[in-house]
């Protein structure tokens, strides 16, 4: 995920992560409450460095944690987490396949361009998941997913759904061009 970082709470804390090879965590906060499940993340790659201090980055996540307790004595937001592990439940092979069927479908779909089968074959459900852009909440239901198995099921019936959006959105665009008239 790309990030551009300009407050100087996160300037710090971004200087922090890099000077001490550190990784960070990103909590979402939705409909006025902090979400209890984050993502830890690691800078992969620093793209521009301002004269004033801004930087874009672009930062891969790691593990899904719990957040424990906010510490606000520090200049940038801070917590104790516990990182989570998995249940250890792997995903079925069919509903696998049908994930990664139906990933292939809709990138082919917005791309004109398939994945090879061997690229599909390696994918995870976060894998696929990280390159399509989901709302937050359905990324946020992967994130606090505690299995593969699960994460699977949910990546399968996002591209579903995903896919059934873009057909209504096509009609809808068809409709509009003929001024809300259908021909017989």
């Amino acid at each position: 995920m790309p990030l551009h970082i300009f407050e100087e709470r996160y300037r710090i804390m971004i200087a922090l992560c890099l000077e001490e090879e550190r990784e960070f965590g990103i909590v979402w906060f939705a409909d006025d409450e902090l979400k209890e499940i984050g993502c830890s993340s690691a800078i992969a790659e620093v793209l521009e460095r301002m004269d004033d201090g801004r930087m874009n980055i672009v930062v891969e996540g790691t593990r899904p944690f719990r957040l424990l307790r906010r510490i606000d004595t520090l200049p940038y937001p801070a917590g104790d987490v516990e990182l989570l592990e998995d249940d250890g439940v792997e995903p079925d092979p069919e509903v696998a396949d049908a994930a990664r069927e139906g990933y292939a479908d809709l990138v082919e779909r917005v791309t004109d361009s398939r994945p090879d089968e061997e690229e599909l074959a390696g994918m995870d459900a976060y894998g696929m998941a990280a390159t399509i852009d989901f709302a937050p909440d359905g990324k946020q239901e992967l994130l606090e997913a505690g299995s593969a198995a699960t994460r699977m099921e949910l990546v399968a019936e996002l591209f579903r759904t995903t896919m059934q959006r873009i057909d209504y959105a096509e009609k809808a665009v068809e409709r509009a061009r003929s001024n809300g008239k259908v021909r017989p």
